[in-house]
């Protein structure tokens, strides 16, 4: 576990003490609409972690500025949207507090936190608003008979209200392409069970974490998850790459 940042004190804090300083109650409010499960032990496990380093009060209270805010928001988004461990997340923050160019994240992305809310509809192939089983078709280019397959084997499924997140838009449009690559129906399946079999490992991995440090938080145990989950995808996709490599040769 990294060491929390030394808190900075307010009156130090650059460009900042113009700015309206807010609590982690009114940073929930700023970002509830976009993230409303998010707690304050969400936002203080990010402090802990070294992604966000808040002003203090004489009396030891958090304060948060705007910057902050986009900062979480930046962060939260890279999570929800792209599945990224908090390490990379960190990673690549560091650098650009460096007043560097740090290569671009995963999936080609190269975003800086203060452009997070002009540049996620265009660079983040992001979180968008739940679609319907139609607009999911539209978006996706997904036939009946496809949907059909991918709701059979559980590779995308409706909410409660009959309507389709993101992650489902992504499988649908995956879908699409190997299907244009001439895989069947029947190819698909062995997909869920792969993930079926990952899930597994990873649930397997964390009731341990949970079960050998008593009092561990949900956020330690998610990141945890993602953390195995990066790696389960690296090391597939490092497999196959090489495999397929050798077929140039």
């Amino acid at each position: 576990m990294s060491a929390s940042p030394k808190p900075r004190p307010v009156a130090s804090a650059i460009a900042k003490r113009s700015q309206t300083l807010l609590t982690i109650g009114e940073v929930l409010e700023h970002i509830n609409s976009e993230f409303p499960e998010v707690r304050a032990s969400k936002v203080r496990f990010l402090e802990e972690r070294g992604l966000l380093t808040p002003a203090r009060t004489a009396a030891g209270y958090r304060k948060y500025t705007q910057v902050d805010v986009d900062r979480l928001r930046f962060i939260l988004a890279l999570q929800r949207d792209q599945f990224l461990p908090l390490k990379v997340i960190k990673d690549y923050l560091d650098a650009i507090d460096a007043g560097k160019r740090p290569e671009s994240l995963p999936g080609g992305l190269r975003l800086e936190p203060r452009s997070v809310s002009q540049q996620l509809a265009q660079e983040l192939t992001g979180h968008i608003r739940p679609m319907s089983r139609a607009e999911l078709q539209g978006m996706s280019g997904a036939s009946d008979d496809l949907m059909k397959t991918l709701e059979a084997y559980r590779l995308v499924w409706a909410d409660e209200t009959g309507r389709y997140d993101d992650h489902s838009l992504k499988v649908a449009r995956a879908a699409v392409t190997l299907t244009g690559f001439g895989f069947e129906a029947r190819h698909l399946r062995p997909f869920r069970i792969a993930a079926d079999r990952e899930l597994g490992m990873v649930e397997q991995a964390t009731s341990g974490i949970a079960q050998n440090n008593g009092g561990v938080s949900k956020e330690r145990v998610t990141e945890a998850a993602r953390e195995i989950t990066q790696a389960c995808l690296s090391l597939h996709a490092g497999v196959v790459s090489a495999e397929i490599a050798d077929m140039d040769d």
